[in-house]
């Protein structure tokens, strides 16, 4: 072995030693995580700052406003609003998630997070992700009996069926979370702590552990079929009866206020996939890129912002109820 070699082994022993835990019960060496975040250029944050704020009081606002037209709106208490006002709440939850710790950072220029955090961030954002899903799909099956079973639809989507709906999204969301973080707790993490994102994600974490990741892979695939290929399959599939059934429809305004009806959601639904589909197929990449970053603003920032406005912009009945809130009007018994 010769002298720079000699060095560069001291080097890494000095390290591993730097990097050791005050207490080793977690079985890890990194007691926290460097978040790059979105820019590195100082002059850039304060913009960068304004804009993540601007888009979180926008979605918050936005949201809220959503929740109170339905509460507040006679006509807006059927169970597609029920859902609705569900998903607007997941909006607030998944923003609120990672933007905060994100000002934070910005404010006080630290990004160290430390570990605990990091896996808690991990927990809520992939519980609100996951009844994001299912909530899609109920609101996708409220859509096929609404139309294709018109007749029937006020018993099969009664209230207590809502609840249930919603009460299985939420355990099975949370079963997923759980999964994920308890697999990820139990990697080590003894080597670089720096995350080039700006929240903590699977994805990031995979490439820091010192563990072999195969096996927290292979969960991700196979329960990510479960959480999200199965919602997305069960709503093709009730949207190909309801494009049957509207396409028999004779009238060409029937048609036109039948698909009306669903275009908002298949809007919410093809962007919230898409960008979801895009970031976790990329887990073989070794190096995390800009294209992670914009994918997930798109994931924690993009998608509560634009539910509301996708909700509101061609409902009517929501335009009026958002206007009588702001109006402070109430409506005439």
């Amino acid at each position: 072995m010769d002298a720079g070699e000699g060095e560069n082994l001291a080097g890494l022993c000095c390290n591993k030693e730097l990097m050791q835990p005050e207490s080793g019960a977690n079985g890890t060496a990194v007691a926290e995580f460097i978040l790059l975040g979105l820019v590195e250029v100082p002059g850039l944050q304060p913009v960068v700052f304004v804009l993540f704020l601007f888009a979180y009081l926008v979605t918050v606002g936005g949201n809220l406003s959503i929740l109170a037209a339905i509460l507040v709106e006679p006509k807006l208490h059927t169970p597609m609003y029920f859902f609705l006002g569900n998903l607007s709440v997941l909006d607030v939850g998944c923003i609120s998630v990672t933007v905060p710790s994100v000002l934070s950072h910005l404010l006080s220029h630290k990004r160290a997070v430390p570990y605990g955090a990091c896996l808690t961030q991990l927990f809520f954002f992939h519980l609100f992700v996951g009844v994001d899903c299912f909530l899609l799909t109920a609101m996708a099956y409220d859509r096929f009996l609404a139309i294709c079973q018109p007749l029937t639809y006020s018993t099969r989507m009664s209230q207590i069926v809502q609840r249930m709906l919603v009460a299985a999204s939420w355990a099975c969301a949370f079963t997923n979370a759980l999964t994920h973080t308890v697999a990820m707790s139990v990697l080590n993490f003894c080597g670089p702590n720096v995350i080039n994102h700006f929240y903590c994600d699977l994805p990031q974490l995979f490439q820091l552990s010192c563990s072999s990741t195969q096996l927290n892979e292979l969960l991700l695939f196979a329960v990510g079929f479960i959480m999200a290929g199965t919602p997305m399959a069960l709503i093709v599939i009730s949207y190909i009866h309801v494009a049957a059934a509207v396409l028999r429809i004779r009238s060409a305004e029937g048609r036109k206020k039948a698909f009306s009806t669903c275009g908002s959601h298949l809007t919410v639904v093809a962007v919230f996939y898409g960008s979801g589909i895009f970031n976790y197929m990329r887990l073989g990449s070794t190096k995390l890129s800009g294209k992670d970053k914009a994918v997930g603003i798109f994931n924690t920032v993009i998608n509560p912002m634009l539910n509301p406005i996708i909700y509101s912009l061609r409902n009517p009945d929501v335009q009026s109820a958002l206007w009588r809130i702001l109006t402070g009007r109430r409506l005439l018994a």
